[in-house]
């Protein structure tokens, strides 16, 4: 992509991993970002609507994250959640005071009918996200995990159980009711490259690509689409994507990976840890890159993100010159 300007990026992402992979997206001069978030782990606390993967993309890429923990504002105090808990509420969903302000205006404005895309790009902007944030839907979905003690929402697996059960299966509550936001739709056909973040596969991408509508439009873009994948050596660096898909019987691998992207995707990016696995990749229809995919540093984002938006731009100025 060097020499150019402002190609069109659209960026799949959900989780900390995801938010990284922005932060790098977003970095290049030479980018236009739009960042399609999961909004499947959404749910109701003290009163209040919460969107936790869309505001930890809002507050990395407006660098007020509190990079320590991936998640939350920097500079947090607790003084409402210390309230609350005086009062006998159930706080074992960590929410800061600035947090808190950001999810009133939310709900606030949700209350008055506005549409969540609206709300998200409003918030956005207001906290110079430096890159737009779209949602798949403005419908509410939300993932529920069944556990041998029976079905949880994700967050109650999440952050109160610390994904400590067994997961048995996976539901994603008003999925096949929900319409495609049209901004979504119109990024991923207006995109010069789109690309999957290293997230879960399992709960941050699949209920954005299972938006009735969303894969089709992914399918039928002409755009290159490049995935990452979360896996290192068989592992993720952050998260239950691992455990979780082995408990559902899906390889916990780079492999795995590229079998769910089977189709949508046309390169895998994996680490050298599983060249290994370049061979079975590639049968599945993916072209496998190997790169260092761990993201540490701010520097290791920009790093990554580069390699990917290269890779991409150079495999669409193959195809047009032939």
């Amino acid at each position: 992509m060097s020499g150019a300007q402002n190609h069109k990026v659209t960026l799949l992402a959900g989780g900390v991993g995801g938010a990284k992979m922005a932060e790098g997206l977003a970095a290049l001069p030479d980018v236009a970002l739009s960042v399609i978030g999961n909004v499947a782990d959404d749910d109701d606390f003290h009163g209040l609507w919460v969107s936790p993967d869309i505001d930890t993309l809002t507050y990395s890429l407006a660098d007020v994250i509190d990079r320590t923990q991936g998640w939350g504002v920097a500079d947090e105090s607790h003084r409402a959640l210390e309230t609350l808990n005086r009062l006998g509420a159930d706080t074992w969903m960590s929410l800061g005071d600035r947090d808190f302000g950001l999810h009133i205006y939310r709900t606030m404005r949700r209350l008055k009918g506005d549409r969540p895309s609206d709300i998200a790009r409003d918030v956005a902007r207001a906290f110079g996200a430096g890159a737009e944030i779209l949602l798949p839907t403005d419908n509410k979905v939300q993932t529920r995990v069944r556990t041998d003690a029976g079905w949880l929402s994700f967050q109650e697996y999440f952050v109160r159980e610390r994904c400590a059960p067994e997961v048995r299966e996976l539901a994603f509550d008003g999925l096949d009711k929900a319409r495609p936001a049209p901004e979504a739709l119109a990024a991923i056909r207006q995109a010069d490259l789109i690309v999957i973040a290293p997230s879960n596969p399992l709960v941050s991408i699949a209920p954005i690509l299972g938006v009735p509508g969303m894969s089709a439009a992914l399918r039928a873009a002409r755009a290159p689409k490049v995935a990452v994948s979360p896996f290192i050596g068989g592992k993720v660096v952050k998260g239950p994507a691992d455990r979780m898909m082995a408990a559902l019987g899906e390889r916990a691998d780079a492999a795995g990976v590229a079998a769910r992207y089977r189709g949508l995707a046309d390169t895998l990016v994996i680490d050298h840890a599983d060249a290994g696995l370049a061979g079975e990749i590639r049968a599945m229809g993916l072209a496998p890159v190997c790169s260092e995919i761990l993201m540490t540093t701010q520097e290791d984002k920009a790093r990554l993100a580069r390699e990917v938006a290269d890779l991409g731009l150079a495999r669409a100025n193959r195809e047009t010159a032939a």
